[in-house]
């Protein structure tokens, strides 16, 4: 044992220089040895005895699920999307509308969060407005997709947590759809699913509709009207049963010449 620690020795360890040499020494020297121990356990023991730190997260975000869907055909185009509003394990409600009808010969529909759902939407029909008044006609396929484009990259760096699908007919009178991604990327293409169910709804889409992925000799036919929304319902009622965010109903939008025609189909409510 250190004879300064020995019992009975007395030290005093905040004693000035002043009050004499040899005992400012023992005093330097016992604070050196105790501030050694100190470190020394330190090193030995690193963590607390209360764990690990935990490091606290805050997300502005949440997906409430959704699938939204958009085939054209050579004089329409059908836009559906399903109702269901998921939370988790969850369902808050079961008939939410993901569609808006922009005018008489275009249709979006949105997925992801409900909310910047509802900010976006309401975006846009004021935009839609200004259009018209300023214009004095409603704007195009071709506009609107420009304008969606152009608001979704604008919130690029805080963005709208929503994937969207645009359908409608163009100046000529023929069906094509655009899908984005969150921050604006969109491509025209003449089928298009996102959402919750994507990975389930497209094959069957690109199978079906766009001729993709067929065997040698396999003729590729053009569906009607009648056609593309009988295989809208049958996609939608074949990803409910394997993807918890589709159900409860299917609000289908059909495009053509005389305007845009709503349908609502019951999906599974469990």
């Amino acid at each position: 044992m250190d004879p300064l620690l020995a019992p009975g020795h007395q030290v005093f360890p905040y004693m000035p220089a002043a009050m004499g040499a040899p005992t400012a020494d023992i005093s330097d020297r016992l604070d050196q040895r105790i501030s050694m121990n100190f470190f020394s356990s330190q090193q030995q023991h690193p963590t607390s005895t209360l764990g690990p730190a935990a490091q606290h997260g805050f997300s502005p975000y949440q997906n409430n699920g959704g699938s939204v869907v958009a085939v054209a055909g050579k004089d329409f185009c059908v836009v559906a999307s399903d109702t269901r509003f998921g939370l988790g394990y969850s369902i808050p409600a079961r008939k939410v509308s993901r569609n808006l009808i922009m005018n008489d010969k275009v249709v979006l529909a949105t997925a992801g969060m409900q909310a910047d759902t509802s900010t976006l939407h309401k975006v846009l029909r004021t935009r839609l407005r200004m259009y018209q008044q300023n214009h004095g006609k409603p704007m195009s396929l071709t506009a609107v997709s420009q304008m969606l484009s152009n608001t979704l990259y604008y919130k690029r760096f805080f963005p709208y947590y929503t994937f969207n699908v645009v359908g409608g007919l163009d100046e000529n009178g023929e069906g094509f759809a655009y899908g984005y991604d969150a921050i604006g990327s969109h491509e025209k293409v003449k089928v298009v699913c996102t959402g919750a169910s994507q990975s389930l709804i497209q094959p069957v889409l690109d199978n079906q509709v766009a001729g993709k992925q067929k065997y040698d000799g396999q003729p590729q036919l053009d569906l009607t009207l009648e056609q593309t929304v009988e295989l809208v319902k049958d996609c939608f009622s074949s990803a409910g049963e394997r993807e918890i965010y589709t159900g409860d109903y299917v609000e289908i939008c059909k495009i053509t010449a005389t305007g845009v025609e709503v349908e609502l189909f019951d999906l599974k409510k469990d």
